[in-house]
């Protein structure tokens, strides 16, 4: 939700009368000084740039602006501090504020540098890169603006910033646009970068009885059907809700993933201004439910979800991993292909990298890192195959999933595949040379199965040849990556079909998640 500061409503007001009294300033001289979000516009003629300050002369006199809020463009801008604050990020809070200030500092200590970051303004802050661990020459400088993934789109497509970060993927229309302005396919590897994943997390009091909550039941709470904790077997006391304000990207994302397509008929509810107050208001009050970034939890007792289909989840770290969390969500970073300086490539090459991965963990956020999880038959997923009313056929598929499980572990990475393609989506690539890398590190012997499943849309026996040819495909994928690297690392293909679904198949959301393939490791392997 777009947040103004003072600064902004004071700057936008002069930007109206400069522009409406300065018709004589040279134009040789002339300069824009632009904030990142675009919302302010001085113009004016440059007269000096000093003590980190911009100063131009307008018809309502000489104006000293922050460099640290607003950039220049025009001939006559100096050149500030290496990249100065050429760099302008902008986009969904969530990540602008929760983290890329670790990022930033991250980055700074690749280089053996030091990152210096304050706030400038309400949602605003400027990181400055400087060489030698703090004690060299700036070289460079980034100004980040927290709003959302709308601006993000609007930041890009107007040129007002090099990055636009966004807690959603980009919509075919925003990139269509992009794409008649020049941008480039904002869909490519080079331009669309997965840095990391992140669950919203339904959270209640720390001493609140219930665990866990379908999906159902969280949609007749927010609508106001169910009121009180003693309906969902919980000790008597009226429900609060707590939710983010409307229009927010949070809110558009928990009411799309929990009341769908149609409206969200939302009972009163407390508004929470960011997740940190929402995780406050649930911890002072034993009666409120609410939902938070999983990196913003604060104490506050994480619920497990069980989806319409009857499958529980737990918000941890692994099950956001695997993409398989009812609320999970990718956070992007987006980039123009024909406005991208050398210090931004820089940077983006390290938001991806696995150097990132140890600043992405410690800020909350859920890195790209692999993750490895034991497998039994007490498992949710092992006792669903063994408790189900299956024919004789299907039933002896069950069996040998099973007995593949008990002598494997999991790996968190899973690769997906494009909606109706073969091809599989953004981020595989990125997790096929992390698995790479992960794997070179056991010693040689060991062993790896690709598990193909698929969703339940026609025949079981088309859909386990299905998921068999979807699983040789990753193999060979795999491997013609790999080189020499996986030399000693041997590579099985098998699948499952429809068994063992990750999410109900009712839903296009759902059916994609359930077209995958996963990892699995042998368990002697170490």
């Amino acid at each position: 939700m777009q947040k103004y500061s003072k600064f902004n409503a004071a700057c936008c007001t002069l930007a109206l009368l400069a522009g409406m009294m300065v018709p004589s300033v040279s134009t040789a001289a002339q300069v824009t000084l632009k904030s990142a979000d675009g919302t302010v516009n001085l113009v004016g003629e440059f007269v000096e740039f000093k003590d980190d300050n911009y100063i131009i002369r307008t018809a309502l006199g000489d104006l000293r602006i922050s460099a640290s809020r607003v950039r220049c463009e025009g001939e006559a801008c100096p050149e500030v501090g290496g990249t100065g604050t050429g760099v302008m990020i902008a986009g969904a809070d969530a990540i602008g504020i929760g983290l890329m200030p670790l990022l930033m500092t991250g980055f700074a200590s690749s280089m053996d540098a030091d990152a210096e970051i304050s706030n400038t303004a309400q949602g605003e802050a400027i990181a400055k890169i400087v060489a030698d661990g703090g004690f060299g020459d700036d070289i460079g400088a980034y100004l980040v603006s927290s709003t959302s993934s709308d601006a993000a789109f609007r930041s890009l497509l107007e040129g007002e910033a090099e990055i636009g970060m966004s807690d959603r993927r980009i919509l075919p229309s925003e990139a269509k646009q992009l794409r008649a302005s020049g941008a480039g396919n904002m869909v490519s590897p080079e331009q669309e970068r997965v840095i990391a994943v992140d669950s919203l997390v339904v959270v209640t009091h720390p001493a609140n009885p219930v665990q866990q909550i379908s999906i159902e039941q969280l949609r007749d709470i927010y609508a106001g059907r169910i009121t009180n904790w003693s309906q969902l077997g919980g000790e008597n006391g009226e429900i609060k809700i707590v939710a983010l304000p409307e229009g927010s990207d949070a809110h558009k994302f928990f009411s799309e993933r929990v009341f769908g397509d149609g409206a969200a008929p939302y009972r009163n509810f407390a508004v929470a201004d960011d997740y940190q107050v929402a995780a406050a208001m649930v911890n002072g009050d034993k009666n409120a439910i609410g939902y938070v970034g999983y990196a913003f939890q604060r104490g506050a007792k994480p619920m497990t979800l069980v989806n319409e289909c009857g499958i529980p989840t737990k918000p941890d770290a692994f099950s956001a991993k695997t993409e398989e969390y009812a609320l999970n969500r990718r956070m992007y970073l987006y980039n123009r292909v024909d406005n991208l300086s050398d210090a931004s490539r820089d940077f983006l090459e390290f938001s991806i990298s696995e150097d990132a991965d140890g600043v992405i963990a410690k800020s909350g956020f859920i890195d790209l890192g692999i993750a490895r999880r034991s497998q039994d038959l007490t498992d949710a997923r092992a006792l669903e195959l063994i408790n189900a009313a299956a024919d004789d056929f299907e039933a002896g598929v069950m069996r040998e999933m099973l007995g593949a499980m008990i002598r494997s572990d999991r790996l968190s990475t899973t690769f997906r595949f494009r909606p109706g393609s073969s091809k599989m989506d953004e981020k595989a690539l990125l997790d096929m040379e992390r698995l790479i890398n992960f794997l070179s590190d056991y010693p040689e012997g060991t062993a790896i199965t690709l598990v193909g499943f698929t969703d339940d849309v026609g025949a079981f026996e088309s859909n386990r040849d299905l998921s068999v040819k979807r699983s040789q495909q990753v193999r060979e994928d795999l491997l013609a990556t790999a080189g020499s690297r996986l030399s000693g690392i041997t590579v099985n293909a098998i699948g499952f079909g429809e068994i063992a679904p990750s999410a109900c198949n009712f839903s296009d959301q759902g059916r994609s998640i359930n077209r995958r393939v996963e990892v699995w490791i042998d368990k002697n392997a170490s």
